[in-house]
C-alpha cells in the first residue's frame, strides 16, 4: 500500500505534462487535463503524430492547437506553439487567442457594422468600438463537434465542425463550418476549412496560433528572420481599421520581401508601426493564381527551425505579439511575455464587408466557402 501511495503521488506531481519515452522526450500534455463537459458537450484533447516524431495536440474547445512539436537542430524537439496546460487555464487566460480558429470573421470589422443585400447588421463590439475575431463568444470560445479522428498511419487528421446559429454575435444565417487538421509525413500541417450557410452572410475564419521558433520560451521572436511574399499592405487608421487604400511596402519597415529579422525595424518611427505598437497588419500577397502558394518563411538561427506558410488566401496578417504582457503563464511555466509569439493569419482582408474593392467575404446559400493553408517545418 505504501508503494502504491508513492506511485500515485509521483503521478500527481507530473501535473498536466508528461514525458513519454516513445515521444522523443517531448512533454506531451495529459488528456485528463482537458477532459470535461461544457454546455453539455464533451471537451477532450487529441494528438496526431508522424514518423519523424512531429506531434500536434488539438482540443475541440475552440478547435485550437494546444501544442506543436517540431524537430530542431541537434535532434531536439521544440514545442513552437504557445498554449496552456489545461482547459481550466484556457478558461482563465486573459489572452483568448492562443491557438484557436477565430471567426466567423477573423480580424476586424469597423464599428461592428456591415450592409448586405440592403440590410445593415450590427455585430458584437469587443475591440475599441469595433468587432474583432468573431466577437465576445466567437468560434474560439465554442465547443466544436469532433467528426473524424484518424491517428494511425500516414496523413493523420482530425475533422471538427461547428454550427453557428443565425444571429450569433449578430451574424445572419445558420453557418455550418468544418475544419480539418492533417499532419503529413513531410512535416506539413495542413488546415482546410469548408462552410455553408442558409442565408447570405460574411465569413473569414483563420487559425490564430502564436508561434515561437525558439520553442515555447520567454525568448523574443524579434530574432526570427522572416520573408513575406507581398508588395503591399492594407493601410489602417489608429484603431487598425483599413482605410480602403492599398499601400506599397517599398521603403517602409513593412518590406519583408527579402529575409529580415523581425526586430530590425519594429521600433522605427513609422505611423503604421506606431498605430499597431509594432507589426499588426494585413499584407496583400503577391499571388500568381488562386491556388495554394508560398506566402511567408520564418527562420530562427538558434534552433535551426524554418517554418513556411502557404495559402490560397489573398492576405496574411502578421502580428508580432505587441500586446503580450506576461500575465498569462504557458504550459511549461513560461510567461507569455512581450513579443514572445507571432501570429501569421491567412485570410481575406480586414473589414472587407465595408470595402467593395477588397476580395469579397460574402457567402450565399448553395455556395461553399473553402480555404487551405499549410504550415511546413524543416531544420536548416
Amino acid at each position: 500500500m505504501k508503494k502504491l501511495f508513492f506511485v500515485l503521488m509521483a503521478a500527481l506531481a507530473l501535473g498536466a505534462c508528461s514525458k513519454n519515452a516513445g515521444s522523443g522526450g517531448k512533454e506531451l500534455l495529459a488528456e485528463s487535463s482537458f477532459d470535461t463537459t461544457m454546455n453539455g458537450k464533451k471537451v477532450a484533447l487529441y494528438m496526431l503524430t508522424n514518423k519523424n516524431g512531429m506531434a500536434i495536440q488539438i482540443t475541440n474547445y475552440g478547435a485550437r492547437i494546444v501544442s506543436l512539436w517540431v524537430p530542431s537542430k541537434g535532434g531536439e524537439f521544440k514545442d513552437v506553439a504557445w498554449g496552456y496546460s489545461s482547459i481550466k487555464s484556457y478558461l482563465n487566460a486573459t489572452d483568448n487567442y492562443a491557438g484557436p480558429i477565430v471567426g466567423r470573421y477573423g480580424n476586424r470589422i469597423a464599428k461592428g457594422k456591415f450592409t448586405l443585400d440592403g440590410k445593415e447588421y450590427t455585430l458584437t463590439l469587443n475591440d475599441h468600438g469595433n468587432h474583432l475575431h468573431g466577437g465576445s463568444n466567437g468560434f474560439w470560445k465554442r465547443v466544436w463537434d469532433v467528426d473524424t479522428v484518424v491517428s494511425r498511419g500516414e496523413n493523420q487528421y482530425i475533422t471538427l465542425s461547428y454550427l453557428s446559429a443565425d444571429g450569433e454575435e449578430g451574424y445572419p444565417g445558420n453557418l455550418k463550418i468544418k475544419v480539418t487538421y492533417t499532419l503529413s509525413e513531410g512535416n506539413e500541417l495542413k488546415i482546410q476549412y469548408a462552410a455553408t450557410t442558409d442565408k447570405p452572410t460574411v465569413v473569414n475564419p483563420t487559425s490564430h496560433v502564436y508561434f515561437n521558433l525558439h520553442g515555447t520560451s520567454a525568448k523574443s521572436t524579434n530574432s526570427h528572420v522572416m520573408q513575406l511574399l507581398a508588395d503591399s499592405y492594407t493601410l489602417t487608421d489608429s484603431l487598425l481599421i483599413p482605410t480602403g487604400e492599398i499601400s506599397s511596402v517599398e521603403n517602409t519597415p513593412l518590406d519583408f520581401r527579402k529575409p529580415t529579422a523581425i526586430g530590425d525595424r519594429i521600433n522605427n518611427d513609422f505611423v503604421a508601426l506606431k498605430n499597431g505598437k509594432g507589426y499588426d497588419h494585413n499584407w496583400v500577397l503577391a499571388k500568381k493564381g488562386k491556388g495554394v502558394e508560398l506566402a511567408a518563411v520564418v527562420f530562427e538561427p538558434e534552433t535551426g527551425i524554418e517554418m513556411s506558410v502557404s495559402t490560397d488566401q489573398p492576405g496574411i496578417q502578421f502580428y508580432s505579439g505587441n500586446f503580450m504582457d506576461g500575465v498569462d503563464t504557458g504550459k511549461y511555466g513560461q510567461k507569455h511575455g512581450y513579443r514572445s509569439g507571432i501570429a501569421l493569419e491567412t485570410q481575406k482582408f480586414p473589414d472587407a464587408p465595408n470595402h467593395s474593392s477588397f476580395p469579397s467575404t460574402v457567402l450565399k446559400p448553395g455556395e461553399t466557402y473553402s480555404q487551405t493553408s499549410v504550415y511546413s517545418f524543416k531544420v536548416k
